[in-house]
Parts: structure tokens; C-alpha cells; sequence
């Protein structure tokens, strides 16, 4: 029922807002199974929801938003999946999750106070945000497939909810696939893991489906609230889980 509950809700944000099944994921399957079986089968069965994405979204998809955050991203990814299997990363999970959160507020208030009914803002982001936002965003994926930071440079750059879905799917599609060629080669993906993913991969494309749908009918604005919303839980949760 963890298994069940976990995938449908997670894969229902996911389609909603475009990121965030993993917190979701993760964030109940933790009352009851080991969190060294979560990540793997997350991995698996997201990433056909990311190609699902970049397809349904893929007028919105540009390159010059998308692919330097994903090469950063995928520098990023290697140190992560490493200090996954060898070093406690608490610590690195407190640092990130004050981070989250501090940008999530931040966020939120700076939408409170806009005097424009804009729900994305883009603006030009310097070189530098891109490469430390990409570096830490792949550092964080590495380690736990989080996107809460991606998240942030998408909302920086993109114009609408559409864009911001297909370019943010468009980085975890590849980061996902580096990723799992990672996890496989360190022995973190084994014929358990295969087989789970599989059986619950029928539970996203409902949970992916609905929240599609879902996000059709909803304002724009309220879907930006869910997703600083969303930032500011996953900070929250990293640093609960880590103390």
C-alpha cells in the first residue's frame, strides 16, 4: 500500500507542477521501507515520466534554456552518486535543505509583492548563477534525484508553466539516463529494483495522467504558489530527515 500510495501522488505532482515526485516519493515511502530502496526504483520509474513530459511539452522546449543547466547538472551528478555510496551525507543535506528553503521564502514573498500579475517572470541570470545552480542542482540529484534547485533556475528563465515543464523534464530525461548508467555500474540498481519499478510503472502513467489534467484546468498562478510551495517542503524535509 506504501508502494501504491507513494507512486500515484508523487506522479500526480509530478504532472501537475513538473518536479517534485521524489520529495513526494520519498517523503512516504520513508515510514516504512529502507531508504536505500527508495532512490533506485524512484529513478526508474521517473524517468519515462520525464520523456512523457518533454514530448506533451515539447513546443515550449528550447535548447538555449535547457542545456547548459544540463551539462552543469551532469557534472554535478558524479560526485553526488559517489558521496552516495561512500560518505554520510547528512551534512550535505542540512547545507542544501537551508538553502531550499531560504529560496523558497524568498520566492514567495517576491511574488506576494509583485505588483504585476505576471506567474513567470523570466530575466536574464548571469553565467555564474548558471554554473553554481547547475553544479549544486546535479550534486543534490546525485545524491538523493532531488530537483528542488533546478527547479529554482527554471522559474528564473522560463515564461510560463508550460516551458517551465518541458525544459526542467528535459534535464532530468538526461540526468536520469547518466544516472542510471551510474547507479547500475556502483551496484546501486540490482534485478530487485528492475522488477519493482516495473510493476509500478502502471501507477505513474495514472498519477502522470491526472495531474496532467489537473494542471489544465488550474490557474496558472495557483500552480506557481504549489511549486515555491513545494521548494520550501523539500528544504524542510531534507533537513527533518537529516537531524
Amino acid at each position: 500500500m506504501y508502494w501504491i500510495l507513494a507512486t500515484l501522488t508523487a506522479f500526480f505532482i509530478k504532472g501537475l507542477c513538473g518536479f517534485a515526485n521524489t520529495l513526494v516519493f520519498t517523503s512516504i515511502l520513508s515510514f516504512g521501507i529502507v531508504n536505500a530502496n527508495i532512490s533506485p526504483v524512484e529513478l526508474l520509474i521517473g524517468y519515462p515520466s520525464n520523456l512523457i513530459l518533454v514530448w506533451k511539452k515539447r513546443a515550449s522546449l528550447h535548447p538555449r534554456i535547457f542545456f547548459l543547466p544540463m551539462l552543469f547538472v551532469l557534472a554535478g551528478s558524479i560526485p553526488g552518486a559517489f558521496i552516495l555510496k561512500y560518505i554520510n551525507a547528512n551534512i550535505v543535506k542540512i547545507i542544501f535543505g537551508i538553502v531550499v528553503i531560504g529560496i523558497g521564502i524568498q520566492m514567495w514573498f517576491q511574488q506576494k509583492g509583485a505588483k504585476n500579475e505576471e506567474t513567470f517572470s523570466p530575466k536574464k541570470v548571469s553565467p555564474l548563477f548558471t554554473v553554481i545552480v547547475g553544479l549544486s542542482a546535479g550534486l543534490l540529484s546525485g545524491l538523493f534525484g532531488v530537483g528542488a534547485l533546478l527547479a529554482v533556475y527554471m522559474t528564473s528563465v522560463c515564461e510560463d508553466n508550460d516551458a517551465f515543464k518541458a525544459n526542467i523534464s528535459a534535464v532530468f530525461a538526461v540526468e536520469s539516463t547518466f544516472r542510471i548508467c551510474l547507479y547500475s555500474a556502483l551496484g546501486l540498481i540490482r534485478f530487485e529494483t528492475i522488477r519493482q519499478a516495473i510493476l509500478l510503472i502502471p501507477l505513474m502513467l495514472l498519477g502522470l495522467f491526472l495531474g496532467l489534467k489537473s494542471s489544465d484546468l488550474m490557474d496558472e498562478k495557483l500552480i506557481r504558489k504549489i511549486v515555491i510551495l513545494l521548494l520550501i517542503l523539500s528544504g524542510i524535509v531534507l533537513v527533518a530527515k537529516s537531524i
